[in-house]
Formats: structure tokens, sequence, C-alpha cells
């Protein structure tokens, strides 16, 4: 019997070996030290810096969900990106790629010091392993603190996150405390005071507690009663598909059709010899070859151009050589042929394909700067080009620039007035107002709800991610402005959508499995 326990505590050797040479790089049998019954796991200077290490894996885990639910705008923070640093990188991507080695490591520390304990071994961490514990914690506070101070909308998005995930986050939280009572048990059977079984116990059950409670206080506008859900949104495409081709042009705008996309969304200025076109950013740099063409004007501002040298430049090339969106995918060799040889599109022809293919229409209107000549003309030639040149329908028309819109009104009725903000309903019906564009962190369903009893809908721009989508879709929104029609489409119910008694069952469910799981590990 002696022999056999030797036999087994020796071939279990290897794997403490393992742990401890990781974890503090002690990969020799004497180099460690077995926790005494009754005794601290390790020194003080290790106590201290144990909740230090729980702390670097905290902020990890939170900041690796914050930008993780961020993918929806990581194009925005990227454009973001260029406009300060003058070229096109995917910064998000490698963000994403930190964040999640960051909270690989901390967890992998983390897995190690339970399984020593569980060992009974003393821990030591190892100070190349302190160090990088603090960088993490470092980073990660810093990050989360400038993205709450340079992209405060983020915050609204992670928030409106919680309204889908948290069914599952709660789960998974139960899951990680169910792992945990393990080492706790075990270190709460091996103290020989009260004081420090309570110590030990009391935290953990707290938590617990709180976790089973919480579900309670969860709302969810996906989680209703069957033949309540509403129809599925509409979907616009924002700049046309610009995930499939380049934005803003007639490739574009084929793509979004060709997907079965319901609208088509654009950016419409004026050249100096009043040709209105389709351009989002000020300059030509990022969306166009100016500095083939046009080497010394890269910084001029396009509506300060003639069309003649408008038409003189490609608006595809760019996108094959920069891949402004995170997942693209590899285009087929036509598609490549057909990027390469796109120009920069005018309204005129804009109008004319989507009336040809019925097709909702809405743009936001620059106004040209200062000494312009068409700078106090520009509504009369964006107003030309729709009731004399493209001859659209109306109806088909989202009038959404509010500065002229009783002048609007009075020259072409027909249109449907579209509001980029919200206000009361009664300045809403007062104006002709028939539809809301909100941006996607105002979403509300208990506002869209009241909007809708009015008669009024709600488009919601721009709304790429599924989740995101989905809880469009539960909130009651009409309409999404989006640059993945071509991934949305194929959703046919909402993501996380169940009843309130299969969210019930479910946590209930949850609650009491790992009640059972944990008084068994107590117990035995």
């Amino acid at each position: 019997v002696v022999r056999r326990r030797l036999l087994q505590r020796y071939e279990h050797q290897p794997f403490i070996s393992c742990l401890a040479g990781f974890y503090s790089c002690r990969w020799k049998r004497y180099q460690r030290e077995r926790t005494e019954p009754g005794k601290c796991c390790c020194n003080m200077r290790e106590c201290m810096f144990f909740p230090l290490l729980v702390a670097a894996f905290c902020f990890s885990l939170v900041f690796l969900y914050t930008w993780g639910e961020g993918k929806n705008d990581y194009n925005g923070f990227d454009w973001y990106n260029y406009g300060n640093l003058g070229f096109w990188f995917l910064w998000s991507l490698v963000i994403l790629i930190v964040a999640a080695v960051l909270f690989a490591y901390t967890s992998l520390l983390l897995v190690l010091a339970m399984c020593l304990l569980a060992e009974g071994q003393q821990l030591y961490l190892h100070w190349s392993h302190k160090i990088g514990t603090f960088l993490v914690l470092g980073f990660t506070i810093s990050s989360l603190f400038a993205l709450s101070i340079l992209w405060r909308d983020h915050r609204k998005t992670v928030r409106l996150s919680f309204q889908v995930t948290a069914p599952y986050l709660h789960i998974g939280a139960i899951a990680i405390m169910v792992l945990l009572s393990w080492p706790v048990a075990l270190h709460a059977i091996r103290a020989d005071k009260k004081v420090i079984q309570v110590i030990i116990v009391g935290p953990y059950l707290a938590i617990l507690l709180f976790l089973f409670l919480i579900p309670l206080g969860m709302y969810s506008p996906c989680i209703r009663e069957k033949g309540t859900l509403g129809p599925k949104p509409a979907l616009i495409g924002h700049r046309g598909a610009p995930m499939l081709a380049p934005e803003n042009t007639e490739m574009s705008f084929l793509k979004t059709i060709e997907h079965g996309g319901d609208g088509l969304e654009t950016d419409v200025t004026i050249s100096y010899d009043g040709v209105p076109f389709l351009m989002h950013d000020d300059t030509l740099r990022r969306t166009t070859n100016i500095h083939e063409v046009y080497p010394n004007e890269t910084g001029k501002a396009a509506s300060l151009f003639s069309w003649d040298s408008l038409q003189k430049l490609n608006a595809g090339t760019w996108f094959l050589k920069n891949k402004p969106f995170l997942g693209m995918g590899s285009l087929s060799k036509a598609d490549q042929n057909q990027a390469m040889n796109q120009s920069i599109y005018t309204l005129s022809g804009f109008l004319r394909l989507a009336d040809s293919h019925n097709k909702l229409v809405i743009f936001d209107l620059y106004r040209p700067p200062e000494k312009h000549p068409y700078r106090n003309l520009w509504i009369r030639k964006v107003l030309d080009v729709i009731l004399k040149e493209s001859k659209i329908k109306r109806h088909l028309v989202l009038w959404l620039h509010n500065s002229v819109r009783s002048f609007v009104q009075s020259v072409a009725p027909g249109f449907q007035h579209t509001m980029g903000r919200k206000a009361p309903i009664e300045d809403l019906l007062k104006h002709n107002i028939v539809k809301l564009n909100l941006v996607y962190t105002d979403m509300s369903s208990e506002d869209i709800r009241k909007y809708a009893e009015a008669n009024i809908t709600t488009n919601l721009y721009v709304v790429n991610e599924p989740w995101l989508y989905s809880l469009a879709w539960c909130s009651g929104a009409h309409s999404v402005t989006t640059n993945a029609v071509h991934l949305l489409k194929d959703l046919s119910q909402p993501l996380f959508l169940m009843t309130p008694q299969q969210y019930n069952i479910m946590w209930i469910l949850t609650d009491v499995t790992s009640a059972f799981l944990i008084s068994l590990i107590f117990a035995l």
C-alpha cells in the first residue's frame, strides 16, 4: 500500500511540475513548497499580489467584451484614425487581437493558480508574470478610460448588448462559480479557524447569491410572448454595399439591389460647376486615386473640383488595396475587375438606378464651402436633379435635410419627410414628418412604439451586426441602414429570441443545477 501511494505521488509529480513551471518557473521538486493544513496558500507578498492578478483578469475580460461588442463600429473607428493619421489601417483588428491575447494570458495564469491551490501547492508568481500582470492591468484600464472619453457612444453600444447577451453571460458566470467552488471548498476545509473559513466562503456565497437573483432585474425586448414580434426591418444599403464594392459607386448600389436591399443611402455634394455627385469625405484622398492624378491637390475639398476633373479619377482601386472592412472575404475575379473600373457616381445616375428598381433613397446633403459658386443654390440644384433630370417617383425619396424643409414641401410634395433626431410627436406631425432616422445608440423600444402609434416609423443607422439587427427587430424598428445587407438578409428571426417561460426555465434550471453541484462539491 505504501509503495503504491509513493508510486502514485511520483507519477503525479510531472503534472505539478508543469503547473509550477509555467506559473512560477519552479520546475524542480525541491523548489516547491506544499501548503500545510491551516496555513495560508502563499506568503504575505504573494497574498497582496494575487488580487492584482484577479483584477487584471477582470479588466481584460471587460475590455475584450467591450471591444468585441463594438465590432459594429470598427469601420467608423478605422475611419476616425485615418482622418488623424492620414493612412488606412485596420487598427480595430489589432486591438481585438491584443484584447484576446491579454485575456487568454491572465486566464491561463488564473487557471494555473487554481490548479496549484487544488494540489496544495504554495503560490509564487514569477517576476516576469508579475510584470506582465501590471502591463495588462495598465493597458486595459487606460484603454477603457480612453474609450469612455474618445468614444462615448461605445458605452451605449455595450449597454444595448446586455439586452441580448445578459441571459447567456449569466450562465457563463454561474459556470465559473461552479468551477471555483472546488478550490474554495478545499481551502475552507483546510483552514483551522472558523474566521478564516468565513473569510474564504463568505464572499464566494455573496457573489453566488447575487448571480442567482440577478435575472429578476434583466430586461430584453427579445424576451417576448409568441405572436408579438413585428415584421423584419427593411434593409437600406449604407453607401450601397461597401463590404462588397467600393462605397458610393454604381457597383456598390447594384450589389445592394442584387442582395434584396429595400433602399439606398448615400452622401451628396456639388462640384465646382454645379454637378451633384456622391462623396462622403470632405476630400478625395481615401476613396479615389487623386494622389496619382492630382498629387498636389490631395487636400483640396472635393466640391472645389470641376466635374470634368472628377471624371478622370478612379473610385475603386483603393477598395481592393485597403480592404476597409474586417472579414470582407475575397472577391471573385469578375468583381475585382468591376471594382477596378468604378468612377465617381452622379446623383442623377443614382436616382435613376433607384427608380428603375423601385428602391427608397435617403441621402445626406453637404453644403459647399465659402466662395463656391453654388453655395447658396445647392438645394435648388439637388431638387432640379430629383424633379427634372431623374424624375424619380417622389414617394421613394426620404427627404432628410431640415434647414429648408417648408420650401421643399411646397415645391416637391410627395416626399417622405424624415427627421434626424427625436422630437415631441406634436412637433413631428406639425411638420409632416413620417419617419425618424436615428443613430442606433438612441434605440428605445418604448419610444419606437410611441412614434409608431402616431404613424411615424423609425430607421436606425448604422446596424451591421446580427445581434444589433436582432435587437432593432425586437424593438420594433421599421428599417435599418446597414453596410451588411448581404449578411442580414438571411436572418429569418432575431437571435436570442425566447418567450418569458423559456427564459424562466433557463435561469431557474441553471441556478438549481449549479446549486446542487456546488453543494455536492462542498459535501465531498
